[in-house]
Order: C-alpha cells, then structure tokens, then sequence
C-alpha cells in the first residue's frame, strides 16, 4: 500500500485556513460536495467527500412482510433499481428456502441483469464521462455535457448512438419485467412470467448495431487514453485491493459467485469466500462528517484494509471472460500493467467498455436460449429467517441481508451498496489529485472541476449509498432571532451525546 495523505485526512480546521467548496459535485447520482482546506500559500491541509444526503432505508422497511422488499427497495434509485431488485430477490430466495431457482427464472433474471448494467454503464460513460475525455478537462465545464456533444457535429453521432444504447438495455429490462424503471418479475423463489416471442424478435432485430456500437466505444476509449497514456494512468492514481463476485472457476461474474480480493501486487487475499460469510470478511466504520460508511477488509483493519470494487475491481480480479470480445478486450486491457491489477481510476472507464461488450454478448447468447420461453418458473423449500443476497451491480459489489420474525415481517435489514464500497476510494482519489494539482495553486474552475472528474470515474450512486442504519453522527444548534449560537448538542457516532 502507498503512503496515504494523511495530513489531508487529519487537519484541523484552525482559523488560518481557507475553506473552498464544491457544491454540489455534479454529473453524479444523489447529493454531495467536495470541501478543501487551504492555507495563505493554497497549500492543501484537507479533501473531503462529503454524502450529505440521508433516506434510511435501512430502517422504513422495518416491519414490512419479506415478500414486499424486493419492490420496495428498488425506490432506493432510479438509476440502479434492478440491481436492488435483483439482490433483494436473491435474499428473499434464501428466506423461502429457494436456494437454486429453476434454469429459467435465472436465465430470465441474468438477462435482465444484463440489460440492467448496459443501460447503466452507457449512461455513465456517454452522458457524464465522455464530455470530460472528449472536450479535454481544461474546456470551460459549461461546455462538458452531453447537450454540447449533440450540438458538435464531430461528437453527434456518437452521443446518439450512446443514447441509443442505453436505451436498447432498458428495452431489455422492459421486456423482461414490463416497465424500464421500477418493473415486477423476480418473486420469491423465481419469476413471474416467461419472456415473449414478439419482445426477442424486437431485441433480437437491433443486436446487429447494439454490438458494433459497443465495440465502437470501447475503441473511442482506447484511442483516447493512447493519445496520452501516461497522463489517464497518472491521474487519480491510487493503489488497493480489489473486491468482486467471481465464477467457481475464476471466471467474470455478474449474477452470481463467490468472493475475491486480489491484492495491488496481484495476489489473491481471499477467494471462493461464500457472499453468505460477508459478515467475516468485512466490517463498516462511521465517520463524523458523511453520512455514508466506510467498510474495510476486516482482517487488514480501518486503516489499511480499504479496498475498491466496480467494472475495474472485476476485470481485475478475474481470471477470464466468457464471451470471446470482450475476453480478448480484457487481454489487451491488462497489459496496460502488464498483467498486473490496473490501479488507475480513469480505467473504471475502459473497463465499463468491456463490460458493455459482454452484456451485448450475454444478451445475444440468452436470446436464444429456449428456457427463457418455457419451463418452470419457481421453486419452493423450507421456510427460513434470514436471506442474504449479493450480486455485481454496475458500480460493484451489492449485499442485501434480511432477517425476519415468526410472523414473516422484517426485523434487521442490512444494505452495502457498491458506492459505499468505494468511498474511501473516493476520497483517497480527490486527495491525489489535490495533491497533484491543487496544491499550491491558484484555484479556477477548471482545476476544481478535476476533483469532480475523480469522483465520477468512479460512477457514485449517492442516493443508494446513503441509507445506513444506526447512530449517525449529528450537530443541533439553537439560535436566537441575530443567528447568535445560544447552544449547541453533538451526538457521536457511538451515540453519545456532548454539549458545546
């Protein structure tokens, strides 16, 4: 592991120092801002990513029958809901008693799946990514979004084809749960319904260009970090373990599959570790200033045992992949480091390139598949109290665990979602490129915009992230009518609660 910034993360916030914010961090998911701590010479005392956002869903859905929770907690987002969908449903199999559903209801739930991470990764890469990489990130911000690439004749076609294929993978996830956003399928112990013979022609009909616009793409990205490889290796350079799902075999995995971290050097930490034992691989840490946690590697400690997940975790951590494009993507990718784990953050990029290829490809492959046509669609067993359920969500790794009471009602729910995973990334990130950048300088917009562009190569979904159950740390202040501080109450993160 790297030395770490430590004097980023331990300043005080003495008088001297100059408070700079970045409010609200934009082209992201949810709510948050970025502050730095500057002194008289605008040398960098502090960067922090702060989640100032809170929805506790952790806690509302207390109470409600464990049947309801798969469709509930799709509400946690409009960007991800089947990932929620998905992971709650795989939880809920395990209460029933369901812990392999029929071929079919997987095969339905894969598709579905895929069509869920391109739309996602398609969205994140050519409406919020591509203008930085495109029009440089030194071009004023007003100009980076997705509206001035439609006006460049040089960038039309292109957004419009990363338009078009987010919208060919919400037509997947319509055709297989009936609605793009907030659909119904998965049920306890399979799915609902079959997928029809009209919904695979009309998928089938626009597979032709969905795969060569993918491959398209991928290379723009190739191209682009080509024309300066050591700059998008350079920036946001942090160094970690990675965590993700992976195949029994070591294959790449989305759906289903069992635990690995593959430390920085390429050594493999854990692996094969069941998503039923997350409890002893992981632990969560609250901090005073976000309202999202920070897990860690349990048997590595708070401090060294942070870790990343997302498209760059997996490509990391597997050994292959199983469609043939995006296996021989993922080949020429890893000599980057010459077979070892690529560590840049601007790689999360290139790697959702390749993981859009192989939704392409999974997608072509099930569409021909006869059990998602016929076949039996559910599966029953004994009834249990508590269900786990993890997938690979688009930004990473995703765990919904449930318990339940005698009456089938939920009693403890808890959700580790993947931008949760990568927060101590994340601002290990921005005090890089504060470090590299900001340090010293004259701050402008332009250099600021920077920090943003670390965060989002991570592609956070604050709103999902910000949920969490348990003692959030909390600041009351009672003014008078001239804003004079009469008194003020801080509850800690432990829960206790001090007067100042």
């Amino acid at each position: 592991m790297t030395e770490r910034y430590r004097y980023l993360e331990t300043a005080s916030q003495p008088k001297t120092l100059r408070r700079v914010a970045i409010d609200p961090v934009t082209r992201v998911e949810g709510h948050g801002k970025v502050t730095l701590l500057l002194d008289e010479g605008n040398r960098i005392h502090q960067a922090r990513l702060h989640i100032v956002e809170f929805r506790g869903f952790e806690k509302f859905i207390q109470g409600r029958p464990y049947f309801e929770v798969p469709v509930l907690v799709q509400r946690l987002c409009g960007i991800c809901p089947v990932s929620h969908l998905l992971a709650a449903a795989k939880a809920v199999d395990r209460i029933v008693g369901a812990e392999c559903i029929p071929p079919s209801a997987e095969k339905l739930r894969r598709l579905l799946h895929y069509g869920q991470v391109l739309q996602s990764h398609a969205l994140h890469f050519f409406h919020l990514a591509s203008p930085d990489l495109l029009f440089g990130f030194d071009s004023p911000t007003s100009k980076r979004n997705i509206l001035e690439l439609l006006r460049e004749e040089r960038f039309r076609d292109l957004a419009l084809k990363g338009i078009k294929l987010r919208k060919f993978g919400q037509e997947v996830i319509r055709a297989v749960i009936g609605k793009r956003i907030h659909g119904t399928g998965p049920i306890p112990g399979g799915m609902n319904k079959h997928l029809t013979d009209e919904d695979r022609r009309h998928l089938e009909a626009d597979l032709p260009w969905v795969l060569a616009w993918a491959e398209e793409g991928l290379e723009l990205v190739r191209r682009i970090y080509l024309a300066e490889p050591d700059f998008h290796l350079r920036f946001g350079l942090i160094r970690s373990p990675f965590l993700a799902l992976v195949r029994s075999d070591g294959g790449h995995e989305l759906y289903d599959g069992r635990i690995r971290v593959k430390g920085e050097d390429g050594r493999l930490l854990f692996d094969q570790v069941p998503d039923s034992d997350y409890l002893r691989l992981l632990r969560e840490q609250v901090k005073s200033w976000s309202y999202m946690k920070f897990p860690y590697l349990a048997a590595l400690g708070p401090e060294d045992g942070w870790y990343r997940v997302g498209p760059l975790a997996r490509i990391n951590a597997c050994d292959f992949i199983d469609t043939p494009k995006a296996e021989a993507a993922r080949r020429e990718f890893m000599q980057l480091n010459s077979g070892f784990p690529i560590q840049a953050s601007l790689a999360y990029h290139e790697a959702r390139m390749i993981e859009i290829l192989h939704c392409a490809e999974k997608i072509q492959q099930l569409l021909a598949d006869p059990d998602l046509y016929a076949g039996e669609l559910v599966a029953s067993g004994t009834m249990g109290s508590e269900g786990i359920g993890v997938i690979e969500a688009p930004r990473g790794t995703l765990i919904h665990h449930y318990q339940i009471d005698e009456d089938g009602l939920i009693q403890r729910a808890n959700l580790i979602v993947s931008t949760t995973h990568n927060n101590t990334a994340m601002n290990e990130a921005i005090r890089q490129v504060a470090a590299e950048y900001l340090d010293g300088q004259e701050l402008t917009e332009e250099l600021l915009s920077r920090i943003e562009i670390a965060i989002r190569a991570y592609d956070p979904c604050l709103s999902c992230a910000t949920h969490a159950l348990g003692q959030m740390p909390l600041w009351v202040e009672l003014q008078d009518v001239r804003g004079n501080r009469l008194q003020r109450l801080v509850r800690h993160s432990d829960g206790t609660v001090e007067a100042r």
